[in-house]
Order: C-alpha cells, then structure tokens, then sequence
C-alpha cells in the first residue's frame, strides 16, 4: 500500500482533511466535493502511518450503498486489511454491538428487528387492545410521535410525565407502553430502539462504553447533518475514549428533519469539540458552473448555515432550461418530449432522472412517458422486500429463529391456509396475553387450552413444522434451509396449484429472493448466519435498491435522490405551495429546509438542468392556478433560458398583470389519438400471438393493451411464466 500516490491526486483542501488525523475536525463538504474519496484516503492514511490497526477504526454511514462503496474502495487501496474496519450504518454498526451485551436490558441475543410494516402491524394490535379508534389516531401519526420521543431518548415513562397531562398525548403514552411491551415480549426491536437501547447500555454500563471506547481509536462519521439526538449520542459516547473523531457533512444538505434529524448537530460540533478544527471542502467536480451559480444562488438566502461558495473548473455550461406548462399534464408533456429528444442524442435513457417534491406528482408524467414509449422506473414504489410473498418467505424464517416474534406467528400462521380461523387466532392471543408467553408457546402445549381442541391437530403440527426448520438451521446452510421452509410449508405448492398471472408472478419474487440469499452466502464478510441473514434484508433501504445499470428514466422525490447525480435532472413543479410546500409557509425554520431541498435537487445534474413549473395543477379534485416558486425567483435570470411556449408566456405575462386566467377543464382527454401505433412503427401484437423473446423463449400473447405510441403485453412464456413487456422495447419476434 502506497498512500502517497493517491494522495498527489488531491487537492489542498480535501489534502489537509486526509492529514489531519488527531482531535476533532469538521470537514465541511458540498456536493460533489470527492468527500468519500477523504474519507477512504483518510483511513488509508491512519493506517499507512501505523496510527491505529484496522479494528480500531470505525466508519459510519447512512445507507448500505455507501457503506460498501467504502468497503471497495479502501480495500483497494489496502488490501485485506479493510475486512477488520468497523464499516456501516449506524443501524448495523449498533446492532452488531448489541448482539454482545442486549441481555443488560432483558432482551435475548436473538432478537429479530421489526420494519416499518411490522410496527404498524403491531400498534394496531395495540389500539385494537386498547379500544383506541384508527380514525381518531392514525397508526402512522402515533408511531411518528413515539419515533420523535425515542429519538429524544424518551422512554414511556419519560413521555408520560412530559406529555400526560395532555388527553391526546396521553392516550398515546399508553399506547407506547404497551408497544413497548409488546416489543420486549417478541424479542424484538424496532428501528429507533436499536440505536436508543445502545446508547442506553453505554450510558448506563461503564465496562461496556470502556471497552468500545478504548477499541474505537479513529471514528469517520459521515452525512453527520442528517444525525438525530440518539445518533448524536451514540457518537459522543464513543469519541470519549480517544477524541479523534471526524465527521464529514454539508449543512446546505440537511433535508430530514422529519425523519428527526437536528441540522444543529452540525452547526454547534465546533461548540461542542473546543478544540475541533474545520476544513472546506468547495471545489465541485460534478456539475457546470451555471449549475453551481444557480444553487448557490439559491442557498445563499438561507440564514442558518455556516457559509460556502460552490465552485468547479468547468467553467460555463449549458444554460438551466425552464419551462412552463399550461397545467401539470402539459409540463409532463414537455419533460417526455425532452428525454426521448436527449435518447435520440446519446442512446440512453438513465442519462435522465425527474425529481419532483412529493410522490403524487408523478402520475401525469408516468402518463406522458407510456403515451412516448419511455422506459422508467419509479424510485421508492413498493419495494422488493415489502411484497406480500417476500414479507411471508422473512416471517417464517424469523419465527424459526425467534419462536417469540408474535407477529411473524400472526402472518404465517394461515399462510398457506391450514383451515386455522380469525377466531382461533384470537384465542391465541387471549392465553398468550393472560399467561405472558409467547403465540408460539401456546400451540406448543396446546393441550392446556380446551378451547382450542377443534384446531389442535393442526396447530401442533404447524408447531412441530417451526421445531424442525429450528433444528435444520443449525445444519443447512442458508440457501438449502430456505429451500425447505419454501417447499415444506406448502407456500411453492399453494402458488403453483394457483396458477394465475400473479402466482406466476410471486414465484418469480421468490426466485428472486433466493438470489438474495445467494449473494448473501458469497458475501466473505459476512458469518452466514440466519440471524445475521435477516438483519441484511431488514436493514435495506430504498436507495440500496436502485439499480443503476439499468437503462430506464429514474423518477423519485428528491429526499430519495440525496447522494446520486445524474447527467441531465428535471426538476418538476417548482410551484409555490407545492415547493416550497405549504405546510412550510409559515415557519421559517420549514423554509429553510425546503430551500436546501431545493439545493439538494439543483447539485444531482451534472450537465444539464430543466426546472418545470405548471400555470395550473390538478390538486384535491380540482385545477387550480400556481405561481412559481420562490426558489425559482431566486435563481439569476442570466443562468436560464426560457423555453416555454409563447402562448404560456403571454399567459403568464397576464397574470402578473393581475388579470385571471381560467384554468382549462379536466374532462378533457388527456391524449388525443388519432389511431394507436407502436413506438417503432413496427408489428402490432394481438391477443393469441405467438412470439419468440430472446431471454425468455416462445410464448403466447394473453393480452396487448394500447398505450399511447407502445402497448403493453402479457405473454405466457413456455419456460419463464407470465411476464408484463412492453412491445417496443421486448424486441419480439413473431412465430
């Protein structure tokens, strides 16, 4: 390993961060600034200087795509040395700790980690226990405020005396309670107490914190702007040992203040670290300077940051393209125009993505893109691992793993069906709740209960099905035990005696899923454990689903976008009351927020930025006239070229000469088609055709549906099931 070659291709700045290896330093980083390219050279050096052996270094970041971005690259520069470095999320990172030392506070080593789903599932168990009404306090609404009271480190107890005096907050109280007791019952955790409960065993048990902090000599945090309260915690806790810790961030950047992130965790680290030291990082090697002037611009209006300027040696660019559409249909139209323009140019379609505020914006430009034949994908839809068989094929493999995972029992009790009624089930749930065990504990001595003699039979031998899956997964590997769960349980047979379209379809999930496994098991770093199995598909996020290799059009909102860049980017609806929102209108801390959103959306493009606005926009049932969005006013007129129709502009001229402008009717088709065609111009495709593809054989046409310039075909493939193509881009042939 040579440090020093790398580092000659540094510049001074992002040289003097890689240096800089004793006590606190802040390395304040703008978009695009090579600031993982600091933190991998960083290590690197530590370790070439022989400051601290791999183990002592931990590197913490925000999702799993990062994290083994930097597992790659420093196992570049170092070798095998970088499979000893502490390197993951904060989740990750937390839960390997508390595999250790959990049974401090009551819980087993074999917990299981409950996601978003799993919580819902299990606080309507709570409401419905405490006759609390849905519609009074919505499930997500009383999780969010639980979340907030965790990340303030808040017990139930704490939240009680706090908030009880108030009747709605006291309703939820009991509610948390209950949650919480739930949680402990199942062995399980949900994502805040993760990082909580760690904090909680280091703050409470001084050989614990010791030891991890003697271990921990260097600690790299990075996105620190995106920090909450316990993840501030945890990291001070830490860097108590030894000081030296880093931590990289952009304030401009932080854009998740709902998700509980404190943009002040950033702002004061100098008030916290006396001695910390700071280093800019503003060189840019992403985006154009038009790009950068006009994010600049627009932060710049923003009081509460420390204070950069964006700047890049590739000076000009492309001008920043607006647009105004006479309604949101028309913006659509003109974003599809645009990128079937650029496709025309380059040949790829992930050259673009359109970001836009809020996920209800992509429908009309989902419109126009199957009107074009545009090949997208919609970011952060329903992801892979929250598909009903997927969801199914996880519970039966946590209730193998932790017998007292209640709500894994619930899902897959009846899945496939075992002729076990709602009824039944709430017997279980009545003896498990009276005598404080387990739903597993309950069949498992089901002679006990009297009441549940009609369904015994099949109940033990669901039960003695669990026993076996839990003595098979101390022999077989991951994949074969899978296997069996799969094949044992009913589930395959239940979707192959089925036999439809989406049965089809599911198992083609689950074959997926086993590829999911696979990777797993080929993974060296990891121990190919069950347990170890279901933290990886529990801890994934959105983002760690993108990929990139695909040569589609990427639509997502532009939190989902934070940390890609991408050639050209469309900025949708730059509207004031839909960005900046309006339930930001009147806080300025909001405004803020929304404005580094917008900074955050303009620094994704890295050659060509289009922002599109609307004159009217169907929102809550009816059209409505828009006004652009004051982000869009502080961009400098001379960084943008107007490429609006002139009759819009005449409009908009009219408009702020104060007079109305009626917004067109909505029963107006949305497309006028003169007569369907394909998007090539080439055969057109009926129902019973047979057809040959090139991956997936011969096949028969079950039904083609008309879209715009394209259609959509349903083919029952011979060997590969049914599959949805569309027939531009299936390159069918007709046999």
């Amino acid at each position: 390993m040579n440090i020093e070659n790398s580092l000659n291709k540094l510049n001074e700045m992002q040289r003097q961060a890689v240096v800089t290896t004793e006590g606190p330093l802040l390395v304040l980083a703008g978009a695009g600034s090579g600031k993982t390219t600091v933190l991998v050279n960083r290590i690197a050096y530590i370790l070439q200087n022989t400051y601290a052996r791999p183990w002592n270094i931990l590197a913490i970041t925000f999702t799993n795509k990062a994290a083994n971005e930097m597992k790659e690259r420093i196992e570049k520069l170092i070798g095998e040395d970088a499979k000893d470095m502490w390197i993951g999320t904060f989740h990750s990172v937390c839960v390997r700790i508390l595999r250790t030392c959990i049974d401090r506070i009551g819980y087993r080593p074999d917990f299981v980690i409950y996601d978003s789903a799993d919580s819902r599932t299990l606080m309507k168990e709570c409401m419905r226990e405490q006759g609390v009404d849905e519609k009074v306090f919505p499930v997500r609404g009383v999780l969010s405020v639980i979340s907030n009271a965790k990340n303030d480190l808040m017990d139930p107890d704490m939240f009680e005396r706090v908030y009880g005096k108030d009747m709605r907050s006291a309703v939820i109280a009991r509610l948390y309670y209950l949650y919480q007791k739930k949680l402990r019952s199942n062995n399980a955790l949900d994502f805040d107490d993760i990082i909580r409960f760690t904090v909680n065993i280091l703050t409470d048990n001084d050989d614990i914190a010791d030891k991890y902090q003697a271990r921990f000599q260097y600690i790299l945090v990075d996105e620190y702007q995106d920090t909450n309260n316990t993840q501030y915690a945890l990291i001070s806790l830490l860097a108590k040992g030894y000081g030296n810790i880093c931590v990289v961030g952009d304030d401009d950047q932080s854009i998740y203040k709902f998700r509980g992130a404190n943009v002040n965790n950033i702002l004061d680290f100098e008030k916290d670290y006396k001695n910390a030291k700071k280093i800019m990082l503003e060189q840019n090697y992403r985006s154009t300077s038009n790009i950068l002037n006009a994010a600049n611009a627009v932060i710049a209006h923003n009081r509460k940051r420390l204070g950069k300027n964006l700047w890049t040696a590739q000076v000009g660019g492309e001008p920043i393209i607006t647009y105004e559409g006479d309604s949101d249909r028309g913006e659509a139209r003109y974003i599809a125009r645009e990128v079937r323009k650029r496709y025309t140019q380059t040949g790829k379609w992930s050259d673009c993505a359109v970001l836009y505020r809020t996920n209800a914006q992509s429908r009309a430009i989902e419109d126009a893109f199957m009107y074009e034949a545009i090949p997208y994908k919609v970011l952060a839809g329903l992801r892979f691992y929250d598909r009903k068989e997927i969801k199914d094929v996880i519970a039966y493999l946590r209730l193998v793993y932790n017998h007292s995972d209640d709500v894994s029992f619930q899902r897959i009790i009846n899945e496939p069906k075992r002729k076990i009624g709602a009824a039944t089930i709430d017997k279980i749930r009545r003896h498990s709740a009276e005598k404080d065990i387990s739903n597993f504990e309950v069949i498992c001595n089901i002679g006990e209960y009297p009441d549940l003699r009609s369904a015994a039979p099949r109940l033990s031998a669901f039960a003695a099905q669990i026993k076996e899956f839990r003595k098979l997964a101390g022999i077989l590997d991951i994949e074969l035990l899978v296997q069996r769960v799969l094949n044992d349980s009913g589930y395959i047979a239940m979707l192959e005696t089925e036999n439809t379209v989406e049965a089809g379809t599911r198992l083609e999930n689950i074959h997926e899923f086993m590829n999911v496994v696979r990777e797993y098991m080929m993974d060296a770093e990891t121990d190919g454990s069950l347990g170890g199995f279901l933290e990886s598909v529990t801890l994934v996020s959105d983002i760690d689903d993108y990929d990139q290799t695909q040569d589609c059009v990427v639509m997502m909102t532009i939190h989902s976008a934070k940390g890609l860049e991408f050639p050209v980017v469309f900025l949708a609806g730059l509207e004031e009351g839909l960005f900046p929102g309006s339930r930001s209108l009147e806080n300025k801390e909001d405004i803020e927020e929304e404005r580094r959103l917008c900074y955050v959306a303009i620094t994704r493009a890295k050659e060509q930025l289009y922002i599109t606005r609307a004159a009217s926009r169907f929102r809550y049932g009816k059209v409505t006239p828009a006004l652009p969005s004051r982000f869009f006013n502080e961009i400098p007129a001379e960084q943008m070229k107007d490429a609006s129709s002139p009759a819009v502009k005449a409009k908009s001229m009219l408009r702020k000469a104060g007079v109305e402008i009626v917004p067109e009717k909505r029963n107006m088709p949305v497309y006028e088609r003169k007569k369907p065609v394909t998007a090539m111009e080439g055969p057109v495709f009926e129902k019973g055709d047979r057809v040959r593809h090139r991956k997936f054989g011969d096949g028969t046409i079950v039904s083609a549906q008309q879209v715009g310039r394209d259609a959509i075909l349903l083919i029952d493939f011979d060997n590969a099931g049914a599959k949805r193509l569309m027939a531009a881009f299936a390159k069918l042939e007709k046999i």
